[in-house]
């Protein structure tokens, strides 16, 4: 498993969401979870352009930062279901939030991003 070789410093409420959040699939991961699509074939439907393996290591840590919960359903074949935990709950009005704000300045945003 991958090691970080710099020792992070968590100085401010920033540094720790930045920590927790960081990943590119990980707020459309809680978004969705949120929205009912709980099974990894879901949420891979939801999102195409991610691989099954990154979006189960995102998964895997959205887990272990306890934002999310699994539950593994003794079946053949086997079934997974994920929820978002109450802490991981308190993400969704932020995340509601941050996709208003780029629905206000969509314009203006993918002028920027077309010019990268």
């Amino acid at each position: 498993m991958y090691q970080k070789k710099i020792v992070q410093n968590y100085d401010c409420g920033l540094d720790l969401v930045g920590e927790i959040l960081y990943g590119k699939w990980k707020i459309r991961l809680l978004y969705f979870i949120n929205e009912g699509y709980v099974r990894p074939s879901q949420l891979q439907r939801k999102i195409p352009g991610a691989s099954r393996r990154v979006l189960n290591v995102q998964l895997n840590e959205l887990e272990k930062h306890e934002l999310i919960s699994k539950v593994i359903f003794p079946v053949l074949p086997p079934k997974v279901e994920y929820s978002l935990t109450s802490f991981g709950q308190t993400l969704i009005p932020l995340i509601h939030a941050i996709g208003l704000w780029g629905d206000e300045h969509e314009e203006k945003l993918r002028g920027i991003l077309t010019k990268s």
